[in-house]
């Protein structure tokens, strides 16, 4: 897994003499193996750790994270985790080359799963994936097309 961090500079929207700096984070996920996946939230649990961000945050960006990376693994072979720490938000961007989601309000549904019988075995696939980002985020956004992939967008406010 590569790990790359950037520190940003932006303007404000306060005045444009003021900046505020934001943290981002990169990672790909590896969709080969099930060993790998959750690596890139556990290493963003640990990078907001240290930038001192309150741990029912850590704890919110960790579920939404991690239930994203086992989807890529799952239904779309891997894929790219962006995270950008702001001052009152965390925005995280999911992005993968995968099938895409057929039916996004369908997939929202608790329980619902197209995950397959192999995958259920090894205790995953339960259709809580989406349910559970959603639940632990203050907004997502789904932006998928059959064929091409799906990106989800996720903020957590604090």
């Amino acid at each position: 897994m590569r790990l790359a961090v950037f520190f940003i500079r932006e303007a404000s929207a306060e005045t444009e003499n003021s900046m505020s700096e934001s943290v981002k984070f990169h990672f790909d996920v590896n969709g080969q193996s099930f060993t790998s996946a959750g690596q890139a939230s556990v290493q963003v649990k640990k990078n907001l750790r240290e930038l001192g961000i309150s741990p029912e945050v850590i704890r919110r960006v960790s579920i939404a994270m991690y239930e994203g990376e086992i989807n890529m693994v799952i239904h779309a072979h891997g894929g790219e985790a962006d995270v950008e720490v702001f001052e009152d938000k965390i925005v995280i961007v999911l992005n993968d080359h995968g099938p895409g989601i057929k039916d996004v309000e369908l997939a929202m549904k608790e329980g619902y799963s197209t995950a397959p019988d192999n995958i259920r075995s090894l205790g995953f696939g339960a259709g809580m994936g989406l349910p559970n980002m959603k639940r632990y985020t203050d907004d997502m956004k789904i932006e998928t097309q059959l064929g091409v992939g799906t990106k989800i967008t996720m903020t957590v406010n604090f």
